[in-house]
């Protein structure tokens, strides 16, 4: 339904809710529960995409998790959702704790592979790039930067029992 909406116009609505989202999430401070997806192509490029909202800095896909929603689904759902893109020999890594805009967001990293070509929905998301592990972008969260290497180093130590059933192991407690 919301296609039906002309893209630009669909963007501006997505800037307002981010705001309105925001000032909501430092009242209420809901717990919060999401997905980051490092999706790496046959070269070992990592996706990265840069939203219509917010700060326009390059990040992983991602998205909120459903209240019973597994993290590898979410991560499955939301990176198909925002890139087009299928994930493959998906594995969660971590759980993060991340400060968001007076709340708390518990986030799962989920590392797998993808093929093919990335396309932005030219809503949600306006751009779309493959970058190499070792040559992130500057304009991107500095904290992010330096914790993609690590995730892709320890999705190589995590593997699925079954690989036409992803698995992961538990993820790692909140501090």
């Amino acid at each position: 339904m919301l296609h039906l909406i002309p893209a630009p116009l669909h963007r501006a609505a997505l800037r307002i809710a981010h705001g309105l989202r925001k000032r909501w999430w430092r009242i209420a401070r809901p717990r919060l529960r999401g997905c980051r997806v490092i999706a790496l192509d046959g070269e070992g490029r990592v996706l990265l995409v840069r939203h219509a909202y917010g700060s326009g800095k390059w990040m992983p896909p991602g998205g909120g998790l459903g209240r019973q929603e597994d993290a590898i689904a979410g991560g499955l759902r939301e990176l198909r959702e925002e890139t087009g893109c299928v994930l493959e020999d998906a594995v969660e890594v971590v759980l993060s704790k991340e400060p968001l805009h007076g709340t708390v967001n518990a986030v799962h990293i989920v590392v797998g592979r993808t093929s093919g070509q990335a396309r932005p929905d030219g809503r949600e998301i306006v751009e779309t790039r493959f970058f190499p592990v070792d040559g992130l972008p500057e304009f991107m969260p500095g904290w992010l930067r330096s914790g993609i290497p690590v995730w892709v180093t320890e999705a190589t130590t995590v593997r699925p029992a079954d690989p036409a059933l992803p698995r992961a192991r538990p993820p790692a407690p909140i501090a």
